[in-house]
């Protein structure tokens, strides 16, 4: 028995973690190691789902897709990402010290998966960057097994092809799986695939380059200024303008507005 199993605690279900609905999102109000002990437990217990962790885009991208809402909404757990989710859990009555950020999620995962044992699995990002993780990340964590790396083609997959990478992730023996795909297709892919393997499926996104080292990442007082959105426009001004002009304004607008019925 790994020396971390006897301590990690039973799955922490959806309605054991406190939440409040920001504007179409129920985010659970949970610190890091609130976090990484829920995501471990599952992996002990093979239990299938996946998490996400939620930041302006998501939010409003789910207020304009009710189906995306949906989906997104089956996660045990979608944890404030930004710094205005967390800002928004404080008006919310849930203060907390601070956000769950998903890159550094996936480090002590990782950390965690490593010491305890158990080997984890990598879907996303383009081939570079997965060859680079495969490198980098036992040299991170030590201990640290990667049992499935994959990065897929950047296009539908074919029903055959899909089944293929469900049954290959399943057959590799790994008992988490961290995705990278960016929002929202991998909260989609996620909702899809969660019933169909038994390990718990994180939705990391940026983490991928980050990790590889590929994209730099905001300073850290930028971060805790809730500017990161600024470094990254600084980086990306063409992709990334419409999301910030149009979704940051209508954020703080349904900010202002009577929230929902919450769940404590």
């Amino acid at each position: 028995m790994s020396p971390l199993e006897s301590v990690v605690p039973e799955p922490l279900d959806r309605p054991r973690l406190p939440q409040r609905w920001v504007i179409s999102l129920p985010i659970h109000a949970v610190t890091y190691p609130m976090a990484v002990a829920t995501i471990l437990a599952r992996a002990w217990a093979r239990q299938p789902g996946f998490a996400c962790f939620a930041n302006v885009h998501m939010v409003m991208e789910a207020h304009d897709d009710p189906r995306l809402a949906a989906q997104i909404r089956q996660a045990f757990l979608i944890a404030p990402d930004g710094q205005p989710l967390r800002w928004a859990l404080r008006l919310r009555g849930r203060p907390l010290p601070d956000r769950c950020y998903g890159p550094t999620t996936a480090d002590r995962v990782c950390a965690a998966a490593a010491a305890a044992g158990l080997p984890i699995g990598l879907y996303g990002g383009r081939p570079e960057v997965i060859a680079t993780l495969q490198q980098k990340l036992p040299a991170r964590f030590p201990g640290l097994r990667i049992a499935y790396a994959h990065s897929p083609p950047f296009r539908c997959l074919s029903a055959e092809e899909d089944a293929q990478i469900t049954q290959d992730i399943q057959d590799s023996g790994a008992r988490i799986l961290l995705v990278g795909l960016g929002c929202p297709k991998q909260e989609r892919w996620a909702a899809a695939h969660a019933q169909a393997l038994n390990l718990p499926i994180l939705a990391v996104g940026a983490w991928f380059d980050f990790a590889a080292g590929t994209v730099a990442q905001a300073p850290r007082w930028m971060q805790r200024c809730g500017l990161e959105w600024l470094y990254r426009f600084s980086q990306e001004p063409r992709r990334l303008w419409r999301r910030y002009a149009v979704h940051n304004p209508r954020f703080i607008a349904g900010m202002l507005a009577k929230p929902r019925s919450q769940t404590s």
